[in-house]
């Protein structure tokens, strides 16, 4: 299983979000530095973010999801055209998964497991 996951659910339908964009960055020398990307599948999961070639590091990351693109394809006007997380991991032995709860005007996010 990658070590950093993510799944975005549309409360405002109850269902997962598919077709979301979604980069992971990690902060590197002053600025970011594209980890992975990937688009969100059927159940609202990337399911291949990272690969076991591509171990997660201590440091602070972020993962930016294009929710406009998402929205746009609902026929909804949202008001947040991108959400971006930024955490930190201070233990790469453990997993993090960053799921995106999602409506057009709010969002909530938490680690989950």
């Amino acid at each position: 299983m990658s070590g950093i996951t993510t799944h975005v659910l549309d409360i405002s339908q109850g269902k997962p979000a598919a077709g979301v964009p979604v980069i992971l960055e990690i902060e590197a020398s002053g600025g970011w530095q594209t980890v992975a990307e990937g688009i969100t599948n059927a159940d609202g999961r990337v399911s291949n973010l990272l690969t076991a070639n591509s171990p997660i590091t201590t440091g602070v990351y972020r993962l930016s999801f294009d929710t406009a693109k998402y929205f746009d394809g609902q026929n909804t006007q949202g008001f947040y055209p991108q959400v971006t997380v930024v955490f930190k991991i201070e233990n790469a032995d453990q997993h993090y998964h960053v799921p995106l709860l999602l409506s057009a005007f709010g969002y909530s996010t938490y680690r989950g497991s």
